[in-house]
């Protein structure tokens, strides 16, 4: 049932209905994306190489030095955050959340340079799982003694797994970020426009073409010159490949996720994220 398990479902019928029931609205996206997916058919076959030295372009592009002397502090809590997750019974990897893993290594290295460089005062993003990707936003946004993340999410609707979102931030940060739960299509268009410009935008939630354009268009015309996005699981969909095409070729980045297990290759054997820095 629109993704609730069947298992669940026939645990607690009662509390799955109940919970489809409080939001019909977000049900009737959830269903409109999934069947959307659907017609979009299997994943196409992935066309993009990444960037061997996509780190030192990427601090180029952004104006700041390489080697970074901010790579050194992610490690650190890198390893921090998945001891702490492992302690709570969570072993990061595949399938860790759901059918999902939460942001690998290059990803959230990535984002962690983003922030402690750009000193962004406001951050997005788009998906939240047991919170690595916005642990790392958070703490770099800490150690800059400035900025805000906001967090859309429409979390699972098993219980048991609601639970779980953000557990990897926990009671930290609680001034500097801000939980937004629904789907980006309904949530996304308000927050930018209240907030009206912003430094850094992270897409890590639906990764169906549509949906990745959806929020790409959205937050492109919001993002401040000098400004990134970075955007999940490129090769498992066209939608980062069809923007930056549109926009600017030249502005992009395609880097490899370094998956925490050697292993963990999904769809097309790939593993990559997409970045994209304003002029």
């Amino acid at each position: 049932m629109l993704g609730i398990s069947l298992p669940y479902l026939l645990k607690h019928p009662v509390a799955a209905v109940t919970d489809v029931a409080s939001d019909p609205l977000e049900i009737w996206i959830k269903l409109e994306e999934k069947y959307v997916g659907w017609r979009e058919g299997p994943p196409p076959v992935c066309q993009h190489v990444s960037n061997q030295n996509w780190e030192s372009l990427l601090h180029e592009r952004v104006g700041a030095g390489w080697p970074c002397q901010a790579t050194p502090e992610f490690w650190d809590l890198w390893r921090e955050v998945i001891r702490e997750l492992e302690n709570q019974g969570i072993r990061p990897g595949p399938a860790s959340f759901r059918a999902w893993n939460d942001g690998d290594a290059g990803f959230t290295r990535a984002i962690w340079c983003l922030v402690r460089h750009l000193k962004p005062a406001r951050v997005i993003e788009t998906g939240v799982a047991h919170g690595v990707t916005s642990r790392i936003v958070l703490d770099a946004l800490e150690k800059n003694g400035q900025g805000h993340l906001w967090s859309i999410d429409l979390p699972p609707l098993e219980r048991d797994w609601q639970k779980q979102v953000g557990l990897a931030v926990g009671g930290r940060h609680q001034a500097r970020w801000t939980y937004i739960k629904g789907s980006s299509r309904r949530r996304l268009p308000g927050l930018l426009s209240q907030l009206g410009q912003i430094d850094l935008f992270i897409h890590d939630s639906l990764h169906s073409t549509r949906n990745v354009v959806f929020e790409m268009e959205r937050a492109w015309s919001a993002l401040r010159p000098g400004g990134a996005l970075v955007v999940d699981d490129v090769d498992v969909n066209g939608g980062f490949e069809a923007f930056s095409r549109a926009f600017s070729p030249s502005q992009s980045l395609i880097c490899d996720a370094e998956p925490i297990c050697p292993d963990l290759r999904r769809f097309n054997n790939k593993g990559l994220f997409g970045i994209m820095v304003k002029d």
